[in-house]
């Protein structure tokens, strides 16, 4: 499966990209924060498929310890070959977006790994989540998209056979 990005808001996407893994995942959980009302929304919905596929996905994630969910999001930024890489990889871009915000709603209950509360985001971080507040809602889903389209492993692009 290979992904297309819309160019919605290039440099930020390069942005995003040019932070390190942990400041990424941070990110994407103070967005869910500062704007998961306007997310909110659209996520469960937007799936072109059924949501089972995400929330089947995120059930697996949320069976593994937190170290282990920890170790999986940095996986899947970096691209790092795993079962749950490739079966994140062959879904739909916005199945993978449906997916994240289920890791965040998960964080919140504590499901999944929490935000450590004393953790903060770096100056380029915090610079990025005000300009990303200040898109309208439709840019922000499709940086969104953007974002979260290149992540995992494509199994039909890795040359690899085993896991």
């Amino acid at each position: 499966m290979t992904y297309v990005t819309t160019d919605s808001a290039p440099e930020l996407l390069q942005a995003f990209q040019g932070l390190d893994v942990d400041q990424q995942l941070a990110l994407f959980y103070f967005i869910y924060k500062e704007m998961g009302d306007a997310v909110t929304p659209a996520a469960p919905g937007a799936s072109t498929v059924s949501p089972q596929i995400a929330e089947g996905l995120f059930g697996q994630v949320k069976e593994m310890s937190f170290d282990e969910q920890l170790q999986l999001q940095r996986d899947l930024i970096q691209k790092r070959e795993t079962m749950i890489t490739r079966e994140y990889g062959a879904l739909g871009n916005t199945t993978k977006l449906l997916f994240w915000y289920l890791l965040a709603q998960g964080m919140d209950s504590s499901e999944i790994v929490p935000m450590p509360s004393e953790y903060e985001l770096s100056a380029p971080a915090q610079e990025l989540l005000a300009q990303v507040k200040a898109l309208g809602y439709e840019k922000q889903m499709t940086l969104f998209r953007d974002l979260v389209a290149p992540m995992g492993v494509d199994s039909t692009t890795s040359g690899r056979q085993g896991i």
